[in-house]
């Protein structure tokens, strides 16, 4: 049986981590509104715990940090003035780390996003947050797009199940592997050590 490769393998890419001295981290979604209720997401705390992990390096790195926080509309899900749509307190911006605030799945569509990123002269990009298929998925194929080299922590990000469209439902740990997989096919380096490494 041939062994299956990414794109990335099959063109010769670097696929080495980026260093912290040539990288930006973003932290995307991470809310409260994933911790509990309809999106509540499977492997959530553990997720939670690998990104402020990150976070902490990368603050003692000084690799610049932009947090990113979907913003619903008052009363509904992601609610920017209620606690839901709060930053989860274990990765809490600081003074001097960007918030933006986004209404879509991609957090460069409608935001300075891209100018903040390009302002500190990085072009690596490091992603983490929820949800993996979404979220996650879409900012890492845009920023593709716009000439960055995405990094995903794939021990930071986390989704949950989905319906298949057949009365059932595709397990949340399969729509993170396979939202993984597909992104590492062309669009971004996965990591499931970067925490070791920065």
């Amino acid at each position: 049986m041939t062994t299956a490769k990414t794109l990335f393998e099959l063109a010769g890419a670097d696929l080495s981590l980026p260093a912290p001295d040539q990288s930006s981290l973003v932290l995307i979604d991470i809310q409260n509104e994933y911790l509990s209720g309809p999106l509540a997401l499977t492997g959530v705390d553990a997720a939670v715990a690998a990104a402020a992990r990150l976070l902490e390096r990368a603050r003692r790195a000084g690799v610049p940090v932009i947090h990113i926080a979907h913003r619903g509309s008052a009363g509904s899900m992601f609610d920017p003035e209620g606690e839901r749509g709060r930053i989860i307190d274990a990765v809490a911006p600081r003074a001097g780390e960007a918030v933006v605030g986004k209404t879509l799945p991609n957090a460069f569509a409608g935001t300075d996003l891209e100018a903040r990123l390009k302002a500190t002269g990085r072009s690596n990009v490091v992603l983490a947050g929820f949800m993996t298929h979404m979220c996650v998925s879409a900012t890492a194929r845009s920023a593709l797009d716009r000439g960055f080299r995405a990094t995903i922590d794939a021990t930071a990000c986390a989704t949950r199940d989905l319906p298949d469209g057949r009365g059932g439902a595709i397990a949340a740990t399969t729509v993170h592997d396979v939202a993984l997989a597909e992104l590492a096919d062309r669009f971004a380096i996965v990591s499931r050590a970067l925490n070791a490494v920065w």
